[in-house]
């Protein structure tokens, strides 16, 4: 089976639905992974470019990705760009991955990148282009001080109705959230891996499990 995560910045998939990639490598799933934004000189330092992109290579080699798509679209600025053209740069990566299950940022987050990234995904995944695509079942992650800070609004908030078992991944997730240096927080801050850790052990909880990732089932073809 072939799956695909899409993030808005390189980070996103380990916080939301890392434990969950590591399991369908496990069995033995092709994992695709399409990061919309990068880092830009002058906003950060040459340095600190040149360091985020290590970090991303290296957490793609942890999570054995067959094959990575980086739209390099501005981190933090996604809003001053076209959205016909990041939805172009999304259509062309999903056509020739042709995943049956994508897990995408959601779209209720209080960082902009992350709600156009979720609008525009689903403007090429619409219901009737699904099938087409082959494209099954579509699955909305929750990324801490995103998802967690926005506003409560029925409209925008995080509804779990799927939850993941990762009692096995959990710590193979926390080793790989430890490669990004630059985006981690000092404790108790919501990327520091406690925060983490007690979030999965919320949801594990919501299950009988020890540890879990929730998604918002987005929409399922069968």
């Amino acid at each position: 089976m072939r799956v695909l995560a899409i993030a808005a910045h390189a980070d996103d998939e380990t916080l939301g639905c890392g434990g969950t990639l590591l399991r369908h490598g496990a069995n033995g799933d092709e994992l695709f992974w399409l990061v919309v934004t990068s880092p830009y000189e002058p906003k950060w330092s040459a340095e600190m470019v040149a360091k985020r992109r290590k970090q991303a290579a290296d957490v793609a080699t942890a999570y054995a990705i067959a094959d990575t798509c980086e739209l390099g679209f501005p981190d933090s600025r996604l809003d001053t760009v076209a959205i016909g053209d990041v939805i172009e740069a999304i259509d062309t990566a999903i056509a020739d991955w042709r995943p049956e299950i994508v897990y995408v940022v959601h779209g209720g987050d209080v960082h902009t990148d992350h709600a156009l990234v979720f609008t525009a995904t689903m403007s090429v995944l619409k219901a009737f282009r699904m099938r087409h695509l082959g494209v099954r079942r579509i699955l909305a992650y929750e990324t801490l001080s995103s998802t967690d800070a926005a506003v409560q609004d029925l409209r925008r908030s995080f509804l779990p109705t799927v939850f993941t078992d990762i009692s096995d991944t959990i710590e193979a997730k926390l080793d790989i959230l430890a490669r990004y240096e630059s985006e981690l927080q000092p404790e108790p801050g919501p990327r520091s891996p406690s925060s983490v850790r007690a979030l999965a052990r919320s949801r594990g909880a919501t299950i009988g499990v020890p540890f879990a990732e929730a998604f918002a089932l987005v929409r399922e073809i069968e």
